[in-house]
């Protein structure tokens, strides 16, 4: 079996992964140590273990000696790591928007570059504007082609829970679309593709898994059923509103695949038909317009901290790496 060659792939093999996310999601917060990561996550020895020494082979994480009478180590964001933030903050807005209360919203962001409440949107490196979905075009890359499928990837969700830990409105984001197949089927639709048997032959999916995938993310409210065949009943799954508005996170992170895994060769190039340019998403502070990096981005917590560790403010990485 084969797949589309696709940078958002490479991206959710590491998010979809819960315990993989949460750590990563806890060092944005200044955990280094593994006692400050399984006191924040309560989470096994044994699966913590796991997940940092992924997370570093993977290039996240990186291990700095903090002892010079032991071998302890402390876990860092590589600068790999730190350029999964804007991804992070897409989400974030995503899961502000649609999956939280106003009163509700876990933190607050304040941009250091115009000192002002920021809402992150997602931008076109070109002309700057705010990017929509039926506004972008999708053309084949360098790197465009079909792969082989790898068998550990043909999984079926799991019991992970992405909400452990601390409120985050990206963990609400996830534990809606969270498992590669989610991810995989809601980027079909933004392709073009609405019914089943275009998902299944485009993904090489199982069709239980697809129709548990498809009513999951309907439930959900992803998509919705729109019926174009009676006799027997056929449907199309057209994306929401709601739905729609994935596409930020979606591109943010097919931008750190074809960065930090496509080797120079992106398999998919964006073009923006509003400028007429090819182009590399971006998020930028929605009232300067200035990217956002992870240092020079503060944030308020809105909940008690003290539960799960970290200030009440601060910042997600205190300099540049």
């Amino acid at each position: 079996m084969t797949e589309r060659r696709c940078s958002i792939a490479s991206t959710v093999g590491i998010l979809s992964d819960a315990w993989a996310f949460l750590v990563i999601r806890e060092a944005f917060f200044g955990a280094k140590r593994f006692e400050e990561f399984r006191s924040g996550l309560e989470v096994s020895r044994a699966t913590l273990t796991d997940r940092l020494r992924r997370l570093t082979r993977e290039g996240i994480l990186r291990e700095v000696s903090y002892s010079d009478t032991s071998s302890r180590v402390e876990y860092k964001l590589t600068k790999a790591g730190i350029d999964l933030y804007p991804a992070f903050m897409s989400l974030m807005q995503f899961g502000d928007r649609w999956l939280t209360s106003a009163s509700d919203v876990p933190l607050q962001l304040i941009h250091e570059g115009c000192n002002c409440v920021s809402k992150p949107i997602v931008a076109c490196s070109c002309c700057e504007r705010r990017i929509v979905a039926r506004d972008v075009s999708y053309h084949d890359g360098p790197g465009a082609g079909r792969i082989r499928i790898e068998s550990s990837k043909r999984s079926r969700r799991t019991a992970d829970d992405f909400m452990r830990g601390r409120p985050s409105s990206v963990s609400r984001a996830l534990e809606v679309i969270g498992d590669r197949w989610s991810f995989l089927v809601i980027r079909e639709a933004f392709y073009g593709a609405k019914r089943f048997d275009q998902l299944q032959a485009e993904l090489s999916i199982a069709s239980n898994i697809l129709t548990d995938r498809l009513a999951r993310l309907v439930e959900r409210g992803v998509f919705r059923k729109r019926k174009y065949q009676s006799s027997p009943e056929r449907f199309e799954y057209l994306l929401t509103p709601m739905g729609a508005d994935l596409h930020g996170p979606l591109i943010m992170m097919m931008a750190w695949g074809d960065r930090w895994r496509a080797d120079g060769s992106p398999p998919m190039l964006l073009r923006h038909e509003t400028c007429g340019q090819f182009f590399t998403p971006t998020v930028v502070c929605n009232k300067c317009g200035e990217p956002i990096h992870a240092y020079t981005m503060k944030y308020r917590m809105r909940y008690n901290p003290a539960k799960f560790g970290g200030p009440k403010s601060g910042r997600a990485v205190p300099g540049r790496v």
